[in-house]
């Protein structure tokens, strides 16, 4: 009896082993999620008292920031803009010139963007004239950066104004691409459409 279990195991473990063999594995390639992006529409952060208006997208929402660091806020025009399908938030800090030094201040956007060139594989700066006379720098970060997209306008005499998007995630250029481009075209609308007041 123990004879012919043995017998129908091995009969059983060869004809598995045979039927397996007539299919090869092809491993799957790598990927990542889809991603679903809403229509791009805008609309109007136009608060009192605030010395800027812009347009923002309607999937986001304008917060206040009220702490720096567990510090408190410098002055209380510094918001996010909110992205919660994205788990993303562009950071928005304002400062005022004569109270605060411009060569200071444009030096500070530029170490703050340097910083980056440790993971960055280059880091592109382009300049920002818009129509409404506004004037500053776009800075695009490519590399496994925390912030790929980052941003400074002025008027040179009265209003600073510093703006960085970052996304709760860990860096990823690859995955994070699509989002970091769509937000990307969002912080250029609103660069467009940002006023003094």
């Amino acid at each position: 009896m123990q004879k012919n279990r043995s017998f129908y195991i091995v009969l059983l473990v060869l004809v598995v082993a045979v039927c397996s063999c007539n299919t090869s594995y092809v491993p799957k390639p790598e990927g990542y999620f889809q991603i679903p992006l809403p229509e791009k529409k805008y609309q109007l952060f136009d608060q009192p008292g605030y010395p800027y208006t812009f347009e923002y997208p309607v999937y986001a929402k304008v917060v206040k920031d009220t702490s720096f660091f567990d510090a408190k806020a410098e002055n209380p025009w510094w918001i996010n803009v909110v992205f919660p399908q994205f788990d993303g938030c562009i950071y928005i800090s304002y400062k005022q010139i004569g109270s605060n030094d411009f060569k200071k201040l444009l030096n500070d956007a530029f170490n703050l963007t340097n910083k980056h060139s440790v993971k960055a594989t280059s880091i592109d700066d382009s300049l920002v004239n818009t129509p409404n006379g506004v004037h500053g720098v776009y800075f695009k970060v490519s590399g496994n950066v925390a912030t790929a997209n980052q941003f400074f306008l002025t008027d040179s005499t009265r209003h600073f104004l510093r703006g960085a998007l970052y996304l709760d995630a860990t860096p990823n250029q690859d995955s994070l691409r699509p989002v970091n481009d769509f937000l990307a075209q969002d912080m250029k609308h609103l660069i467009n459409t940002f006023r003094w007041r």
